[in-house]
């Protein structure tokens, strides 16, 4: 009676075992799909997680590249809007040192040129003192203030650092979000001495209001200057434009290596739903016929007589 027994209690026993095992499975199944992961813990497969956890890292890091490389963009963004207005400005300065040039001018005439200059030359330094993204001088360099204040003369003076700090892109890259105001406004006059834009328009303005004893020969010679700040002045916006340029070169690269790290996150610890939900199935199915065999086996006569 021994021998029925325990061969009855292993009849069970491994039953018991067996729709364990296809529970434990099905459940295995339906967490995977839950969280869309295959691993469920590091053990499971503990080279796959370590590699998972690296690339989890990156892409947090590549996270703090992107808005670096925002804020730059912003601010080289602003700089070159700001240098295109300004490069609008010139163009009318010039204009009105052309008319200004005409010795049949009066001087109530040039006057008038001379206050619309004035007008540019406001213009102007408002846009040389413009803010970046952080409220900090656009154009000043790493200073918090203005880039450029007046002097006891009227004439602006730059205030800010030689140059502007860098930002990370990534990748061991970075790029100058901006540019310093001498860097694209300053240059060498006709005569040989260093000026810059906003200077010779000033001089200008007050040349055509009575401060030079020849206005249309002051117009005339500014013509030359403000020819050659613009050229300066388009030369500074080439290099925003080619830093913008590589920004974008550098956020291209940082989008392919993000979707490479999201196909090798997809191939060690994803889960294709398709074939994740066929594999329930079968096994909710089998689950299903083992106990149903159970049930029938169990109530055999055989067994209420081993009973």
């Amino acid at each position: 009676m021994s021998i029925i027994s325990t061969s009855t209690s292993a009849f069970f026993e491994r039953a018991r075992r067996d729709m364990k095992e296809l529970r434990t499975r099905a459940e295995n199944s339906q967490a995977q799909m839950s969280s869309g992961s295959k691993l469920e813990r590091s053990s499971d497969n503990p080279v796959a997680a370590s590699r998972l956890r690296s690339l989890a890292r990156q892409e947090k890091l590549a996270g703090i590249d992107r808005t670096s490389a925002a804020r730059a963009n912003a601010d080289l963004s602003l700089a070159d809007a700001a240098m295109s207005d300004m490069a609008d400005a010139l163009i009318r300065a010039q204009e009105l040192a052309m008319e200004a040039s005409n010795a049949t001018l009066t001087d109530i005439q040039r006057a008038s040129i001379g206050q619309e200059l004035d007008q540019i030359f406001d213009n102007l330094l408002s846009l040389a003192n413009a803010r970046d993204s952080s409220g900090h001088a656009l154009f000043g360099g790493e200073s918090a203030g203005d880039a450029y204040v007046l002097d006891a003369s009227g004439k602006p003076v730059y205030v800010g650092t030689s140059g502007s700090g860098e930002l990370p892109l990534g990748d061991g890259q970075s790029v100058i979000r901006s540019i310093s105001g001498p860097a694209f406004l300053s240059f060498t006059a006709a005569d040989g001495t260093q000026t810059d834009l906003m200077a010779v328009v000033r001089t200008l303005a007050d040349a055509l209001g009575g401060a030079s004893a020849d206005p249309a020969g002051a117009a005339g010679n500014a013509l030359a200057d403000l020819r050659t700040g613009l050229d300066t002045l388009t030369t500074g916006q080439t290099v925003i434009g080619t830093r913008l340029a590589w920004i974008e070169v550098t956020d291209d690269r940082r989008i392919d290596l993000s979707e490479l790290r999201s196909k090798e996150e997809a191939d060690l610890g994803g889960i294709d739903l398709a074939t994740a939900l066929a594999q329930l199935q079968e096994t909710m199915t089998v689950l299903e016929a083992s106990q149903a065999s159970f049930t029938r086996l169990a109530s055999l006569s055989l067994f209420d007589r081993l009973g």
